[in-house]
């Protein structure tokens, strides 16, 4: 029987299934919405390299206030996209982010400042990125490409981590980036805990440990990151899921609960956030219907819960102990 069946039997909501099986306490915590709003990487056209930047509606008072700026950013980046990359640029991707001909990280990042200032959320919504660093990694160089998608790449231009880390720092610097999840290789186990050592902002680990129990206690030991990326699809179980989840936030890590790039409209993961207290959520774009499903599932919880739920904003990483 799947899990929607069992709770439904039981006249329960899923999420509130969810929090008696992970022993969370109330009130209930909504995730914040990590949005994907521009695609690169594999993912997309053009040679930008880093698969996808989000937004993140820290500052919103409630869900429902988070998902209207979010919307308002996207309609606004979708519509300077095309004045700026011409109109096949606000053609969408797989996830629904908007894939313009975009070259580096900082024209990606500038785009998406503007189209947040455009609608006057300057501080009020921050930028989180998945670089998915895997994908460019050369194994037996131990460097990094950041023109892979060039047949052409010149290998004097490949950067060390050290490199690829100061490439961030300033990144981080100049843009309110709050968020990198895989910004090194799945197996660059050094490059890692070389980062996490010299940042305060969130550090995601997705390809490092693909919702493995193990690689989740190794990465704990050798500090590799701060938070987890939780598939639920990937790891097979829900019971599985919540000791994944427990394990992270013994050690203070914050946990994002994911989709996957290929969705259908089930909405389990929107309640799996809501019952782990997770605090963050991706899945997407505000557009296409497989991943508006899931945020208007949020919607309908804090709908439900009214005061009996909390919106966790700039505290995502620190929701289960809200």
């Amino acid at each position: 029987m799947n899990i929607s069946a069992n709770h439904s039997l039981q006249g329960v909501p899923l999420y509130a299934h969810v929090s008696d099986l992970a022993g969370t306490k109330k009130p209930y915590v909504l995730p914040v919405p990590f949005m994907n709003v521009l695609n690169g990487g594999s993912h997309a056209g053009g040679r930008l390299a880093f698969q996808e930047f989000m937004i993140v509606p820290t500052e919103a008072p409630t869900f429902t206030e988070a998902m209207r700026q979010g919307a308002e950013v996207y309609q606004a980046l979708k519509g300077l996209a095309k004045k700026r990359y011409g109109q096949s640029a606000g053609n969408v991707g797989d996830e629904g982010g908007v894939a313009p001909d975009i070259q580096t990280a900082e024209e990606a990042l500038e785009l998406i400042t503007d189209a947040i200032e455009q609608v006057g959320y300057t501080g009020k919504i921050k930028i989180a990125m998945d670089v998915a660093s895997s994908e460019f990694y050369k194994v037996e160089e131990k460097k990094y490409d950041l023109d892979f998608k060039n047949p052409e790449s010149d290998p004097t231009k490949w950067i060390t981590y050290e490199e690829l880390a100061n490439l961030y720092s300033e990144l981080c610097k100049k843009y309110p980036i709050v968020s990198i999840e895989d910004p090194f290789a799945e197996d660059d186990w050094e490059a890692w805990s070389y980062f996490s050592k010299t940042q305060d902002i969130q550090i995601v680990g997705d390809d490092l440990t693909v919702t493995n129990p193990l690689r989740i206690k190794k990465a704990i030991e050798l500090k590799s990151c701060n938070a987890l990326l939780l598939k639920v699809n990937q790891i097979g179980t829900l019971t599985e899921s919540i000791q994944a989840a427990k394990d992270s936030y013994a050690d203070g890590w914050g946990v994002m609960v994911s989709h996957r790039s290929g969705e259908t409209e089930d909405v389990t993961i929107a309640d799996i956030a809501v019952g782990l207290r997770a605090g963050e959520i991706k899945t997407g774009a505000p557009a296409r219907s497989e991943r508006l499903a899931k945020l208007n599932q949020i919607l309908r919880i804090e709908e439900e819960l009214g005061d009996q739920a909390i919106y966790p904003g700039a505290n995502f990483r620190k929701s289960v102990n809200l």
